[in-house]
């Protein structure tokens, strides 16, 4: 099969090959697919690099999630050769044939393309439980999503727009602003020429954001406290802009709100329950045509590389997925 392979952590336009690797066997509990879908996200640069606070064992494939048939399931693996799943793998995604545990997989729904599916699961569910259980979202909350035109940021956005949130989304340029807006956003702020706090204050009528959903850090959360509502949470999903910032707690106690992290894997290990009904609503969200991914570009498995250099120059809304058949 062809697969993309890192046998020394470095830049990734300099360590990925892509070449013939031997197709993987399923082990006990998990399931070989045809990858028909791969998605893309950032966070698979800092694991080529060796950067990510998982590291993988060289020599691997990269690539976490995943759409497909299955070709052949391992022991004790509920899925049959045939059946259309989707699911994230530990590592592998980005080649031909891969292999995925069947606890972190699920049926492909009726009327899902390959396409949506490889670009749900992460981003939705890291969107809703972020949201959903540690933001602890009420219909009539006012959700304010920064980094908002990326993938997991227009998730957070549909996912609040469906759940009764008034939401507000923060990007860095127009064609973003419109995205978000199309995707369910009430108001979007291009945080590069305003002042978002003014501006989320000045809309809520001084009342600030009940939930801030922050995957970028830095500056952004900094000032992010300033308009965060009484008994507000600040959902600290990830870094983008690169830098970990630190609040003194005498802010949290004099403007009343809370800090609190999220991590998709943490839920996997400690909450699986509430991943599983998380995804029981997101399906049914999609079904009725609440949430759908937003796709910026569908490229051949072969434009890794490009895949990897459109995300991190910023230049995707929504997400990159990979197509081992061919774009379409």
């Amino acid at each position: 099969m062809q697969a993309w392979m890192v046998e020394a952590y470095g830049d990734y336009r300099q360590v990925l090959r892509f070449d013939e690797a031997p197709r993987p066997e399923p082990a006990p509990g998990t399931a070989l697919i045809r990858v028909r879908a791969a998605g893309v996200s950032f966070s698979q640069t800092l694991r080529i690099a060796g950067k990510y606070q998982i590291r993988d064992p060289l020599p691997f494939t990269p690539g976490t999630d995943a759409a497909g048939e299955v070709v052949a399931a391992g022991e004790d693996c509920p899925f049959q050769p045939g059946q259309r799943i989707m699911g994230m793998a530990p590592r592998g995604a980005y080649a031909e044939y891969a292999v995925i545990p069947a606890e972190a997989a699920s049926p492909t729904p009726d009327g899902m393309p390959d396409d949506d599916a490889a670009a749900f699961l992460n981003a939705y569910q890291t969107a809703y439980a972020g949201v959903v259980y540690q933001g602890r979202l009420q219909r009539g909350d006012v959700l304010l999503v920064h980094g908002a035109a990326g993938g997991v940021g227009l998730a957070a956005v549909q996912v609040g727009r469906a759940l009764g949130a008034r939401v507000i989304a923060t990007a860095s340029s127009t064609e973003k602003l419109a995205a978000c807006r199309a995707q369910g956003a009430h108001h979007a702020i291009d945080y590069t020429k305003e002042d978002f706090v003014q501006a989320v204050l000045d809309f809520t009528d001084g009342h600030g954001a009940d939930i801030i959903y922050d995957p970028v850090g830095g500056d952004v959360f900094d000032q992010s406290r300033r308009c965060i509502a009484f008994d507000g949470r600040l959902v600290v999903v990830g870094f983008a802009s690169g830098r970990i910032p630190e609040i003194a707690a005498n802010r949290m106690l004099l403007r009343t709100f809370a800090v609190t992290g999220f991590t998709l894997h943490g839920y996997k290990k400690h909450r699986p329950d509430l991943l599983s009904k998380a995804q029981e609503h997101l399906f049914q969200l999609y079904g009725e045509g609440k949430i759908k991914p937003v796709i910026s570009h569908r490229l051949p498995l072969d434009r890794l590389i490009e895949a990897l250099q459109l995300v991190e120059g910023r230049q995707v809304i929504g997400k990159v997925v990979l197509l081992p058949d061919g774009a379409r």
